[in-house]
C-alpha cells in the first residue's frame, strides 16, 4: 500500500473513532458557551474559510463556490484550508491569493497534528468571519470549523440519520441534497451565509447549474518543453495523442478498471486508428507497472508517462491530447481544465454527482441495482468487495466511445 492510500485509511480510523468523541465533548463546550454568552452577531460576514482538506478532483467542482465566494467578499477576504499535497489545484484555478492559502503538511501523524495547530492559530489570529466546511460529514473538519473562532459556520449535518454524526458545532446546518451535483451542493454552501441560522434546514433557494471552468492557459516556454519531451516519446507520423490512465496503485481499487482492460483497449485503438500514439499515464509510484502495461501492448505506438512529468506539465499534455480514459479520480476533472475530452469510468460512485461539468466529459455507467455503493451520506464507505460494476463496464463499450467521440474530433477544425 503506498503512503496516500496508508494515510488515508489511519485518516479515515482516525476521523470515526477520536473525531465522533471530539465533535460531542466540542459541541458540549458550544452549547455552555452559547448559554452564557450574548445575542450572536446579526452582522453580514467580511471573509471566509473554506474547510477542503482532501480530494483534488473535488476542488475543482468546487470551482463556483469559490467563484461566487471571490464575487462576494473580494479575492483578498477569501482563505482555504487543505492539505499541502492537494494545494496544486487550487492554485492553478487562481481564485484564491497565494497567500491566503493555509496548509497542513501530512508526512507524519505527528507532522500533522502540529500544522493542523499552528495553522489553528494563524487563522485566530486573522479573526475570519465565517468558516464553509465543504467535506462531506468528515467530524474533523467539523471540529476545526469549530475551532476556528468563525462566528459563521456552514456545513452539511444530519438532522434524523441521515449523515453521520458530527455534533452540533454549526450555525448554518445545511440539508445534504444527494440530488444536486456535487458543483451546486458546494455552492449552496456560500448561500447559505445569507439564511436564517433558525430556519435551517428549509433553505429556499435554488443553487445555479454547474458550471464549466475556465481553460488552463500554460506559458509557451511551459508548452515547448513538453512538447519537446512528447516528440521524443511518439513514433514519427503518429501525432494524435490518447492517453489511458489506468490507476496502476491501490488507492482506489473499487474505482479501477482492469489493467488487462487498457491493454486490450490500446491495442484495438492503435489497430483502428493509424494516426494515434497511446500515452499510459500515472503517479511516480505507478511508473513500474504502468511501464508493464506499455510492454504488454508491444508496440512503438505505446509510451508510458507515469512518473515522466511534474502536475502542471500533465496538464500541458493533455492540451496537446485528444482523449484521456480514466476511472472517476482527480484527472477527470482535471482534464475539464483543458480542451481534450474524457471518457470516465464510473462504478462505486455515480456520474449524476460527480461525473465533470462539461460537454467533454463521457461517462460510462453500468447503473446496477447497488451502484453507487459509496456517498456522503456513509461517509464514502462500502461493504463491497467485488467491483462489478466496474467490471461490466466493457472494452467494446469504450472503445466504441473513444471512436465516436475521435472521429468527431477530427471532423472539426483546428
Amino acid at each position: 500500500m503506498n503512503r496516500f492510500s496508508s494515510n488515508a485509511q489511519i485518516l479515515l480510523k482516525i476521523d470515526g473513532t477520536l473525531g465522533v468523541i471530539a465533535c460531542f465533548i466540542l459541541t458540549m463546550f458550544r452549547r455552555i458557551g452559547d448559554a452564557l454568552g450574548s445575542a450572536p452577531d446579526e452582522e453580514k460576514p467580511r471573509n471566509v474559510l473554506f474547510l477542503k482538506l482532501a480530494e483534488q478532483g473535488s476542488t475543482v467542482l468546487a470551482h463556483e463556490a469559490i467563484r461566487q465566494a471571490v464575487a462576494r467578499f473580494g479575492a483578498k477576504n477569501v482563505y482555504f484550508l487543505l492539505f499541502e499535497e492537494n494545494r496544486f489545484i487550487l492554485d492553478l484555478l487562481g481564485l484564491v491569493p497565494p497567500e491566503n492559502v493555509l496548509t497542513i503538511r501530512t508526512k507524519s501523524p505527528v507532522t500533522m497534528i502540529t500544522s493542523c495547530l499552528s495553522r489553528l492559530g494563524e487563522i485566530r489570529r486573522l479573526g475570519l468571519e465565517a468558516c464553509i466546511d465543504m467535506e462531506f460529514f468528515a467530524r474533523s473538519t467539523a471540529a476545526l470549523a469549530w475551532l476556528t473562532g468563525a462566528r459563521v459556520r456552514a456545513g452539511f449535518h444530519g438532522y434524523f440519520g441521515e449523515g453521520p454524526y458530527r455534533g452540533d458545532l454549526l450555525t448554518h446546518r445545511v440539508l445534504y441534497n444527494s440530488h444536486l451535483h456535487t458543483s451546486s451542493t458546494f455552492t449552496s454552501l456560500v448561500m447559505a451565509l445569507d439564511g436564517d441560522p433558525a430556519k435551517f434546514p428549509t433553505f429556499p433557494v435554488s443553487p445555479p447549474a454547474t458550471v464549466e471552468p475556465p481553460l488552463f492557459e500554460p506559458a509557451a516556454d511551459e508548452r515547448l518543453v513538453v512538447e519537446k519531451m512528447l516528440q521524443g516519446l511518439k513514433t514519427p507520423g503518429h501525432d494524435r495523442l490518447i492517453l489511458l490512465n489506468a490507476n496502476a496503485s491501490d488507492l482506489l481499487p473499487l474505482r479501477k478498471w482492469n489493467e488487462n482492460n487498457y491493454i486490450a483497449l490500446a491495442k484495438k485503438l492503435l489497430g483502428e486508428f493509424d494516426d494515434v500514439s497511446i500515452g499510459f499515464t500515472g503517479a511516480p509510484d505507478e511508473s513500474g507497472k504502468v511501464e508493464e502495461l506499455v510492454r504488454s501492448v508491444g508496440s512503438p505506438r505505446a509510451f508510458c508517462l507515469a512518473g515522466k512529468t511534474t502536475l502542471r506539465q500533465l496538464l500541458i499534455v493533455y492540451g496537446f491530447s485528444e482523449i484521456l480514459v480514466t476511472n472517476d479520480s482527480g484527472p477527470a476533472h482535471f482534464a475539464t481544465l483543458t480542451t481534450m475530452d474524457v471518457v470516465t469510468l464510473f462504478g462505486p460512485e455515480t456520474p449524476l454527482l460527480f461525473g465533470a461539468p462539461t460537454p467533454r466529459n463521457h461517462a460510462l455507467w453500468a447503473g446496477i441495482a447497488c451502484s453507487p455503493c459509496v456517498n456522503a451520506l456513509n461517509n464514502r464507505q462500502t461493504a463491497c468487495r467485488d467491483n462489478v460494476c466496474m467490471k461490466m463496464i466493457t472494452v467494446a463499450q469504450v472503445f466504441e466511445t473513444i471512436c465516436r467521440v475521435y472521429r468527431q474530433r477530427k471532423s472539426q477544425p483546428k
